[in-house]
């Protein structure tokens, strides 16, 4: 009775541990198959990552060479005279720098929005510059019959045209067109350095690039190629005040210029600002002081705590 009692106990202990041998495999099948699955996953993860990394890489790469393509090599810093805060323009620099527009870039640049009452007092007297504008001819009119005339030109008129209109100009520069100068350093990114350099940044072009005829090698220039050729050569003309007339300083003196031509209210807005700037300091001392004033009293004060009665 005892012996077979045991054997059923035996019986059912090895039927239970046989029903558990399946699903422990199951079990164990399953993890392998889950760390197989988490290692596949951390594989991914480090693909993704890699390539998500080289495509920023290639990204960057794009975008640099995308800027060069738009707005040519970059263009160093230079230190302006007028770029400071309380700074102010070089007036005889200027004056230099308007000869340079007038005897290099006047034959081909127009400054439409600058006219010859702008000049007085900034760079020339108003009797310089009544008989400057004297020199041109201004169509004007019509007159009592009805007709078109021509005449001196005035203080209110602005600096003239070289061509009559925008297909007069393309055809005399084999199809380009040269652009107005009157808020060049304002609509040319970087301004006054990239100005700058592009008058003074020709060169010959390195080995492997082509240059088309009838265009020039200019690094500063988008794509490289201008067809404005190098206008400033040292001594190129002879200042009024015996400034030597190398190819920096006549870039230097016109990039002046047309920067005045860009912001003529500079010198008066930063005055002004600096105006403002004093009385609203005067204005923060006196808030300061009345709050010492009003304040004084209660955070000095002593208070005392009768806790007796």
């Amino acid at each position: 009775m005892a012996g077979g009692m045991i054997q059923q106990v035996l019986r059912r202990k090895l039927q239970s541990q046989a029903a558990a041998t399946p699903v422990l495999s199951l079990l164990n099948s399953k993890k392998i198959h889950e760390d197989a699955g988490s290692d596949g996953m951390k594989s991914l993860r480090a693909f993704a990552l890699l390539g998500a990394g080289i495509s920023g890489l290639l990204g960057f790469a794009t975008v640099a060479s995308a800027d060069e393509a738009e707005h040519g090599l970059a263009v160093p810093n230079y230190p302006w005279p007028h770029s400071g805060i309380l700074s102010s323009y070089d007036h005889a620099s200027i004056r230099r720098g308007h000869q340079v527009y007038q005897e290099v870039c006047a034959s081909c640049h127009s400054m439409s929005l600058i006219s010859y009452r702008d000049l007085v007092g900034v760079a020339y007297t108003e009797e310089e510059t009544k008989a400057m504008a004297a020199e041109i001819e201004v169509a004007d009119g019509p007159n009592d019959e009805g007709e078109m005339f021509t005449r001196p030109g005035k203080l209110s008129d602005r600096f003239p045209s070289p061509y009559a209109n925008e297909a007069a100009a393309r055809f005399a520069n084999g199809g380009a067109y040269p652009p107005d100068l009157s808020l060049i350093t304002k609509a040319r990114h970087n301004g006054q350095n990239y100005v700058f350099a592009l008058l003074t940044g020709y060169r010959d072009p390195p080995a492997g690039v082509l240059i088309r005829e009838g265009l020039n090698y200019n690094p500063y220039f988008p794509g490289g190629a201008i067809a404005m050729p190098k206008m400033l050569i040292d001594g190129a003309l002879e200042y009024e005040d015996g400034t030597p007339a190398t190819e920096a300083q006549m870039g230097k003196d016109v990039v002046t210029f047309l920067s005045w031509a860009a912001e003529p209210e500079m010198e008066e807005r930063k005055l002004m600002g600096f105006k403002w700037i004093f009385v609203l300091s005067l204005a923060l001392l006196q808030a300061a002081y009345y709050r010492r004033l009003r304040w004084s009293v209660l955070k000095s004060r002593k208070l005392v705590l009768d806790v007796v009665n």
